[in-house]
């Protein structure tokens, strides 16, 4: 999508504030006609026609009336303007969210989070001043000197015609100068967009880069960056002064010519005092505008950059979910997986006709070597991707016919390396559903066997934890995502084996509240330890996006074939 279109199609929607904020900006103009005609009067009054104090008092207090009122206007006409771009923002910023959660994060794992980060904060606040700032004002800088020219011609033709021819220099050096800036800020927006990425990350491996002694090394990569970034910026700010002073002086000489005619008029009787002076007044305000959109001029061009970096974002296709039909209300749930064939590209296939059932309250284990398809299937039945081709049904219809935010209300996910907010432990916990629970809060930690660490923190479940679990140990934070589960009850529920990378009495734990999890639901897990696979009803095998073996683990151990490969792998028998 053009980014001057996407612009365009945004603000279609307040348009009507916009158009307020234009049409008090031309009363402005009125009075600032009104303003210079009744000082000129005063002026030419008291020097050329003995006006006293007294005889002037009503003009003054006219002109004062009128200096008030142009104030009240230009304070409501960027209030009005403000209003309108905040709602432009809010309507944007609410646009990339959901298109970024429709997208997911198979979809979005090639972008970095800083640079995503940066496309819903900093480009999103840069369509602020383009809409507030200068969309008005390229329309008053079209009305109020029309409405200048239509007081001055019948006053001096001459310097009526010299506004006419020189006023259109304005916006061609404009445009022609901002031509090359245009390419500049967007090249600008992307080295913006790349510095915020290399800083998150370095950020979030601040704890492995000092154990690495890498620190210093990658903060002088931080500060060549932001180098680089500066002197960018600088080029851009050349460019933008080169413009202004190509205005100014256009401006400045052109009124200057006004004045020396006048001057010349006024000299040999060719023009009155009053009719001259009420020109020289308007002289600069008629150019006011034009030099205005000027400055006004880089927030279009920061538009522009920051909505090629919004459109790049919104052109990415969303997986379509056209499904409308409620999912299962709570209770036992059969997904079906009949042929499912799925490719992340052309020639990586994933999947190649992948067939299993999952029943009510039975315990499946995905187990094969790293590639074999195992995340695929959990990314198939989570929605973050539909399968090229085959069947996903739930309770017999297909799951591209269900409503998909009704779906996920049945769906329950523990991953291997949970994500938990800063926010407080009672706010982690009831992530998905009623924060006001506390009864169901506290019941959920107690079945993931959590309660006992939560009451030893300073505030307990009021207690707040940093991003990513803070303070908290792994086995902590992983009984606060099974909590989750808990809390969710949702009757199918799905693991990327939660006990991993943890000690033994961890691992212990989080066994038995799994165990106490899978009561009464269907389970699905992405199992790596042994002690995992054992626990399950069922094993599938996958290798190369292929079920190449189902059975228990007894049965597969003692049949030779992959999983008695992965067996002795995992326990170092010959």
């Amino acid at each position: 999508m053009d980014p001057n279109r996407w612009l365009k199609e945004a603000g279609r929607s307040v348009g009507r504030p916009l158009r307020l904020a234009v049409a008090l900006g031309t009363a402005g103009g009125v009075l600032l006609i009104v303003q210079a005609g009744l000082l000129a009067h005063v002026v030419n009054a008291v020097v050329f026609g003995a006006g006293t104090l007294r005889d002037m008092a009503p003009f003054l207090a006219g002109l004062l009336g009128v200096f008030t009122v142009r104030a009240a206007i230009a304070w409501l006409a960027e209030w009005t303007a403000f209003r309108g771009a905040a709602a432009v923002k809010l309507q944007a910023r609410h646009q990339l969210t959901e298109h970024l959660f429709a997208l997911g994060p198979v979809r979005l794992a090639d972008e970095h989070s800083g640079a995503l980060a940066n496309a819903l904060t900093d480009a999103v606040e840069a369509l602020e001043p383009y809409y507030a700032r200068f969309l008005p004002q390229m329309a008053l800088a079209a009305l109020v000197p029309l409405a200048l020219l239509a007081v001055v011609f019948p006053l001096d033709w001459v310097s009526g015609l010299i506004l006419l021819v020189t006023a259109p220099l304005i916006p061609a050096f404009m445009i022609l100068i901002g031509k090359g800036a245009e390419s500049l800020n967007q090249r600008q927006w992307r080295r913006l967009a790349g510095l915020s990425a290399h800083f998150l990350d370095t950020l979030q491996g601040l704890t492995t880069l000092k154990l690495f002694n890498a620190s210093r090394r990658e903060a002088a990569a931080v500060a060549r960056l932001s180098e680089d970034y500066r002197r960018s910026t600088m080029a851009v700010l050349r460019v933008a002064f080169v413009s202004a002073l190509a205005l100014e002086f256009l401006a400045t000489v052109s009124i200057a010519l006004v004045a020396v005619l006048i001057g010349f008029r006024l000299l040999w009787g060719e023009l009155g005092f009053q009719a001259g002076f009420l020109v020289l007044l308007l002289a600069p305000e008629f150019y006011l505008p034009l030099r205005s959109l000027g400055t006004h001029y880089h927030a279009r061009m920061d538009a522009i950059a920051a909505a090629e970096r919004l459109t790049g974002i919104l052109q990415r296709p969303a997986p379509a979910r056209s499904g409308r039909q409620p999912a299962p209300a709570t209770g036992p749930v059969t997904v079906e997986l009949a042929d499912l064939r799925y490719a992340y590209e052309p020639g990586r296939s994933a999947l190649e006709g992948v067939s299993f059932t999952l029943r009510p309250g039975e315990r499946v284990a995905l187990v094969g070597p790293s590639g074999a398809g195992k995340s695929t299937v959990i990314n198939l039945l989570l929605g973050f991707i539909q399968s090229d081709s085959g069947r996903l049904a739930v309770n017999g219809r297909s799951l591209d016919e269900l409503d998909y935010d009704s779906w996920l209300q049945q769906v329950a996910w523990v991953p291997q390396n949970p994500r938990l907010f800063h926010a407080t432990v009672r706010e982690n916990i009831a992530l998905g559903g009623p924060l006001q629970d506390e009864a169901r809060v506290r019941e959920a930690a107690r079945q993931a066997l959590a309660e006992a660490f939560i009451e030893q923190l300073p505030l307990g479940y009021d207690t707040v934890i940093g991003e990513g679990g803070q303070p908290l140990s792994g086995g902590q934070a992983q009984r606060l995502a099974l909590a989750r589960a808990f809390f969710k009850q949702a009757p199918l529920v799905l693991l990327d084996e939660p006990s991993a990378n943890l000690d033994l009495d961890s691992e212990r734990r989080i066994a038995a509240a799994v165990d106490r999890l899978a009561e009464g639901r269907t389970l699905l897990s992405i199992a790596h330890r042994l002690a995992t696979v054992r626990r399950a009803d069922r094993i599938l095998v996958l290798d190369q996006g292929r079920i190449v073996q189902t059975g228990t683990h007894a049965a597969l151990a003692a049949e030779p074939g992959l999983y008695q490969h992965l067996v002795h792998s995992y326990t170092g028998a010959p």
